[in-house]
């Protein structure tokens, strides 16, 4: 079952195109990769998928529902985690997540319990958010944004600017995830792909070069590591 249907998406600023006929659809339970360098079109598609931002043209439809027509019942299943920090720095750990939990109505203390064992918080609930490690406050984000229950989740540079240690972390976090719910991740990492994503769409410059598994784009490029694939797709679409 398709968990997302996209069609012709276009996206304009003035005289820049920032999505240029993007379409793909995303399996209900994958873990679907968004990749590209900056400025290929990847936080423009989350966003207006989520409803931040209006696409210029195109169809599509998330969770069944059409984007045009029925956003408020996108929102009741989606969730995202962004790249800037969604928590509240001067909460404590546990509040941020009972916070949420309020704010959308969640009363669920198993729930919690739950999103805290799985995101290794227990050692760091009652610090305040601001003091917490870059790793930590990543994590801490993306439990977050899994409060509300999302059918869909999307995640947008979740390992940007950490450590190695950090990011290898989060990764074994993230893959806990996989065919539990559909999540969609923007990366530019090409090892952070490699080893979540079950498929992978290419984006440069706004266009969708590729779409496969990382075995068939391998195979479609004729490349033995998955970085010679990638840069030969985008070097073939700069010339």
């Amino acid at each position: 079952m398709e968990a997302i249907n996209l069609k012709n998406i276009c996206k304009n600023y003035k005289k820049i195109t920032a999505l240029n006929n993007v379409g793909f659809n995303v399996e209900q339970g994958e873990l679907f990769g968004l990749l590209g360098v900056n400025g290929a079109g990847k936080t423009t598609l989350i966003k207006i998928l989520c409803g931040l931002t209006q696409k210029t043209s195109g169809s599509a439809k998330v969770g069944g529902f059409d984007l045009d027509t029925q956003m408020q019942q996108i929102k009741q299943i989606i969730a995202i985690s962004p790249q800037e920090s969604s928590v509240a720095p001067n909460l404590t750990v546990l509040e941020n997540l009972n916070f949420f939990a309020k704010a959308y109505g969640v009363n669920d203390a198993n729930l919690l319990e739950e999103i805290i064992k799985t995101f290794k918080l227990e050692e760091v609930l009652d610090r305040r958010a601001k003091t917490l490690s870059g790793g930590f406050k990543r994590r801490l984000s993306i439990a977050l944004a899994l409060v509300c229950k999302p059918k869909i989740l999307f995640l947008d540079e979740p390992t940007l600017g950490l450590d190695v240690l950090a990011r290898r972390e989060l990764w074994k976090i993230i893959s806990k995830l996989k065919n539990k719910i559909t999540i969609v991740l923007t990366s530019h990492y090409l090892e952070e792909i490699e080893q979540l994503c079950d498929r992978v769409a290419i984006l440069s410059k706004g266009k969708l070069l590729q779409i496969g598994t990382v075995e068939q784009l391998k195979q479609k490029a004729h490349a033995t590591t998955f970085e010679d694939a990638f840069v030969k797709f985008v070097e073939a679409d700069n010339e």
